[in-house]
């Protein structure tokens, strides 16, 4: 029997759920891209467009159709037996206070765990409530969540770290490192998506678990994803970058991929060329450092600064072998209020075209946005000690990248989407059984919607978390980026196989200070970033937690006549 008197409490709930699914995306979404754009192997835009279409299929496809009522069983559930309305006035306080604390924390450009988000909100409900809250230590606790913001962080950075180093001494600085990369990179290509493989497997919330599914097959799928792909980069792939880079045909592009062997002809046929006289490659060292001063335009670059100021390799004699190896000046980005609205800013308000202009603004401002360059000459100096490598070598890996980057957003759509989902889809529950319910089925129309709201999230306001991971902790190339994506997306798979609750942000943040200690110089990591980002993830708890508490205290002890 529906609880029609409580209809209000479903329809707050579900304006904060939309609310709660949007910041989501706008915050963790991020996590899965930021390497990628501060790297110059994505553009926003670009990124933009993937992340809408794989945090879709993450939440459609392989998200879980039924949802815990208690994340975690972190607080207990007993308290609300008999009392269905009281545990929809419970789910709708931590919406409430895990949409709130997103949309603070983005704002100011924090990125925080929106697992964490969801159990400190309940928390607070669970204190307001007078029901038992999980501190000891148990699966999914509050103090293994609170040991997770160094366990994961260090997990990946290690796994990074060693992801690198086979790319840094068996690739980027050998003696001829772009050939060692052509024969390289299909390997990693095929690694990738093995990994992805495993996940899909084995970690997907829709999956079977491994021991139901049989460690042979698991292990027979992931060979044969390895195989597959890498028999296929030999066959497409490896003739595509040979004629892109090797024979510097500037009219190849990512859609002539099908072409595999017929780009080893002298003179192939080639649909829908590119500018023959475009860049081959661009460079992913160009220098990130803007400053509205003038005079600054007279500064060295930062291969300039890292050969007087910083003792790193000499790479003098490579820069002249190879010329692609040398940053260049930064190029400035118009901002969308004047790409956008300037144009139009002195036509009267209700102008047709000054109206359009505002929508293409609304519409695009997110994905417009310079999202690589600072003003910051501490930055410019941390980013002096990371080594330059080839600029065709790093291109090699840019396709790893967007794989790995697509693969941690998949794995984000099916697993983050429940911490938005779960307290609306028990309120949505409880209000039509008119009864307590420990596990709800999570109606699809609802990770449909989930699902958009996540990509839809980052479109309009991802770029704020792009800024705080991307170029602002260290130097990014797609090398680096690769190593850093991978190194979180395997850290999280071995987390969730231990039962471990770690956070992808926590787990990229760790894999980049991971990479960049590769550089073998403590101060080419931006230490004041990464202090600014850890304090995010230790306020997350107490202030979702606060918010709801006061929510849900309220509306408890709330006088009525």
């Amino acid at each position: 029997m529906a609880l029609t008197k409580y209809s209000w409490i479903l329809a707050l709930i579900t304006i904060f759920f939309t609310v709660s699914s949007f910041m989501n995306g706008a915050n963790d979404v991020a996590n899965s891209y930021a390497t990628s754009v501060a790297a110059r192997t994505l553009t926003m835009p670009q990124v933009g467009f993937l992340s809408m279409v794989t945090e879709f299929v993450g939440a459609v496809a392989l998200g879980n159709r039924v949802t815990s009522t208690i994340k975690n069983g972190i607080i207990s559930i007993d308290r609300f037996e008999g009392n269905p309305g009281s545990l929809m006035l419970a789910m709708g306080s931590a919406e409430m206070g895990s949409a709130m604390w997103l949309t603070i924390a983005t704002s100011i450009g924090y990125p925080v765990s929106t697992t964490q988000t969801i159990v400190g909100a309940l928390v607070g409900v669970g204190i307001a409530a007078d029901s038992p809250v999980a501190w000891a230590w148990d699966d999914g606790s509050v103090s293994q969540v609170a040991a997770s913001w160094a366990i994961a962080p260090l997990l990946a950075a290690c796994f990074s770290a060693i992801l690198f180093a086979t790319v840094k001494f068996g690739v980027l600085e050998r003696r001829d490192p772009f050939q060692i990369g052509l024969r390289a990179i299909p390997f990693y290509l095929a690694f990738t998506c093995a990994v992805l493989a495993l996940f899909i497997v084995v970690e997907a919330p829709t999956a079977p678990s491994l021991e139901e599914f049989g460690g042979g097959k698991a292990t027979g799928i992931v060979l044969g994803v390895f195989f597959g792909i890498l028999a296929l980069a030999f066959i497409f792939f490896v003739p595509y970058i040979h004629r892109r880079l090797v024979k510097q045909d500037a009219r190849i592009k990512f859609y002539h991929l099908p072409l595999g062997p017929l780009l080893w002809k002298e003179n192939p046929y080639i649909y829908w060329p590119a500018n023959p006289d475009g860049p081959v490659v661009i460079d992913y060292y160009e220098n990130a450092y803007s400053s509205t001063d003038s005079a600054m335009e007279n500064l060295p670059d930062s291969r300039d600064a890292s050969e007087k100021d910083v003792k790193t390799a000499d790479t003098s004699a490579l820069e002249k072998a190879n010329p692609l190896l040398v940053p260049t000046a930064h190029t400035r980005i118009v901002e969308p209020e004047e790409r956008f609205l300037a144009p139009t800013k002195h036509l009267p308000t209700f102008h047709p075209a000054r109206l359009l202009s505002l929508v293409k603004w609304f519409l695009f401002q997110g994905v417009t946005r310079d999202c690589v360059s600072h003003s910051t000459p501490h930055l410019r100096d941390t980013h002096a000690r990371a080594k330059k490598y080839d600029n065709r070598v790093e291109h090699l890996f840019t396709y790893a990248q967007v794989l790995s980057a697509m693969l941690m957003s998949i794995a984000h759509g099916s697993n983050d989407v429940a911490n938005a989902i779960g307290p609306w889809a028990a309120a949505y529950s409880t209000y039509r059984a008119g009864e307590v319910a420990t596990k709800v089925p999570t109606p699809v129309w609802a990770l449909v919607i989930a699902g958009f709201l996540l990509g839809a999230g980052f479109w309009f306001f991802g770029f704020k978390i792009i800024r705080a991971l991307g170029n602002r902790i260290t130097q990014m190339s797609p090398s680096r980026g690769y190593c850093m994506e991978l190194g979180a997306a395997i850290t999280v798979l071995l987390a969730s196989r231990l039962g471990l609750p770690v956070s992808t942000t926590q787990c990229l943040t760790g894999a980049t200070v991971g990479v960049a200690l590769m550089n073998f110089d403590i101060k080419a990591v931006n230490w004041r970033q990464v202090a600014f980002i850890f304090s995010g993830w230790i306020l997350t708890l107490p202030c979702a937690g606060l918010l709801s508490g006061l929510v849900m205290g309220m509306a408890l002890n709330t006088p009525h006549l």
